[in-house]
């Protein structure tokens, strides 16, 4: 007979969900000082191959994250192509954006992930709640092309790391689902241990072409430490919350979260690596923001049945 597990309530997970922003806030700004001085892929597979093997281990040897689960072959299948290749995706195009530009505009794409996630939730139809999904999905798309748009007409800034910022936040918002799925099956701490390990398998070839042309990595103690905290607290604790609220709430209402993200990030790199916050980003900002309310919020509750069309 199968375990029942009792549902966190609403205000932990939605505290969780922030605790892990903060974090990642600090996980995004220590990849960016890392990827100036070491390959961004072996920077990524490095992290992962790590995180993924201390994380099996806690799961395995403590009690810290709950009972686990056999992993049958087809849900390992499920793991490698659903969880791991598209996070290894996300990762190899997420640190090589950050070595190319900057920490705000690259988690500021990523702001726009709860628009595409909910597109990805239903097809347009003929009602309220799909012109909703559309109107929002015009907002968001409006903000990245205003943050794109200095790199693209004035060539301010690195225009392929604006494309990469991008494709990061489709790629946020897929992987965000494949982890919906496997959540049915596993905990949000197994689901970021077992795609962890895969992720550096996956990414470590590329690593090892990445480390034959670039500079040899530099093994300081201060980048170490960085490294570590990316590990522990990017990686271990931060995706552990958020895969464990996609158990229990839907992917595009777990990445309206992730719109606090570039706040974060824009806090943690202005005061540690003391980068510069523009009006572009601003102004991106609140197209995005307005973006991802216009399509979480419950408008037919807050204006009145009466007043909206129903589905």
């Amino acid at each position: 007979m199968a375990t029942v597990h009792k549902k966190p309530s609403q205000t932990t997970i939605a505290a969780g969900l922030i605790f892990a922003v903060f974090l990642w806030g600090g996980n995004n700004t220590g990849i960016k000082y890392l990827v100036k001085f070491w390959p961004p892929i072996f920077t990524g597979s490095t992290r992962f191959l790590l995180a993924g093997a201390l994380f099996c281990a806690l799961l395995r040897w403590t009690k810290l994250f709950g009972e686990t689960h056999p992993i049958s072959r087809q849900l390992s299948r499920l793991l490698w192509f659903r969880g791991g290749l598209s996070l290894a995706a996300y990762i190899l195009a997420f640190n090589w954006a950050l070595k190319l530009s900057s920490v705000s505009h690259i988690t500021l794409y990523l702001g726009a992930a709860p628009v595409w996630a909910l597109l990805w939730e239903g097809r347009p139809q003929k009602n309220w709640r799909s012109l909703q999904r559309y109107g929002a999905a015009a907002l968001a798309f409006c903000g990245v092309c205003v943050l794109i748009w200095p790199a693209l007409r004035r060539g301010v800034g690195s225009l392929p790391g604006e494309i990469l910022g991008v494709v990061c936040s489709f790629l946020w918002a897929f992987n965000g689902v494949q982890c919906r799925i496997l959540g049915r099956d596993l905990s949000g701490a197994e689901i970021s241990a077992q795609t962890f390990w895969r992720v550096g398998i996956i990414l470590a070839p590329f690593s090892l072409v990445e480390i034959l042309k670039l500079p040899p990595v530099e093994l300081r103690w201060d980048l170490l430490l960085v490294q570590l905290f990316c590990i522990l607290g990017g990686g271990i604790v931060a995706f552990a919350l958020w895969n464990g609220a996609l158990r229990h709430w839907r992917t595009s209402q777990v990445y309206l979260f992730s719109n606090l993200v570039p706040l974060s990030s824009m806090a943690w790199a202005h005061y540690c690596l003391g980068e510069q916050i523009t009006a572009t980003f601003w102004r991106a900002m609140i197209l995005i923001g307005a973006g991802v309310l216009l399509g979480q919020a419950d408008w037919q509750n807050f204006f009145g049945r009466r007043w909206l069309p129903t589905e």
